[in-house]
C-alpha cells in the first residue's frame, strides 16, 4: 500500500526555521499530505500515544510516515526513536532521521534501533530542496507499506 495525500506526515523539529525549511521543500516536491509538527521528543510521543492534550478522538491521526530530528530538548530524537520500534502498534510506521549529525555512532544506533532512512541535512537551501524531492519520490511514489493500523 502506498501512502495516500489524505495521511499526515509528523515532524518531529524543534527548529522553526527548519520545521519552515522541510515544509516548503516538501511542499515544492509537490507534497500535498498534511504536516503535523511536533516541536520536542516528549510532545511527540504524547502525540503518537494520544495522550496529554492529544486524547481527544480524531486530535492525533496516525501518521503514514515520521521525519524525527535527533537532537531535541529533553527527550531527544534517539530516545523517541527507540520507544516508536519497541512499541507493536506504532513500530510499523517509517521513520525517516532527518538530522544535522553525520556521527557514525549516531547512524549506527538509529539503524541498530530501527530507523527506517537516515539522511543528513544538508547546509544549502538547494541541497535541501532536492533532498526532499529525492525522499519525497522514493516514501510516497516507489514505496510499498504495510496497511497502517487505526487503531491502538
Amino acid at each position: 500500500m502506498r501512502m495516500t495525500p489524505s495521511q499526515p506526515i509528523l515532524l518531529i523539529e524543534d527548529s522553526p526555521e527548519d520545521y519552515e525549511t522541510t515544509v516548503r521543500s516538501l511542499q515544492k516536491a509537490g507534497l500535498k499530505n498534511p504536516i503535523i509538527r511536533c516541536v520536542d521528543g516528549e510532545d511527540a510521543l504524547d502525540y503518537l500515544h494520544k495522550r496529554g492534550g492529544y486524547g481527544a478522538a480524531g486530535s492525533a491521526p496516525r501518521p503514514g510516515i515520521i521525519l524525527l530530528d535527533l537532537n531535541l530538548p529533553g527527550t531527544d530524537g534517539r530516545e523517541v526513536l527507540e520507544e516508536i520500534k519497541q512499541d507493536p502498534s506504532l513500530k510499523t510506521i517509517p521513520v525517516v532521521v532527518l538530522t544535522t549529525s553525520s556521527d557514525q555512532r549516531d547512524i549506527e544506533q538509529c539503524y541498530r534501533v530501527g530507523a527506517n532512512s537516515y539522511i543528513q541535512k544538508p547546509v544549502d537551501l538547494d541541497g535541501f530542496v532536492q533532498s526532499m524531492a529525492r525522499m519525497k519520490d522514493y516514501w510516497f511514489e516507489v514505496v510499498i507499506l504495510p496497511r497502517q493500523e487505526v487503531t491502538k
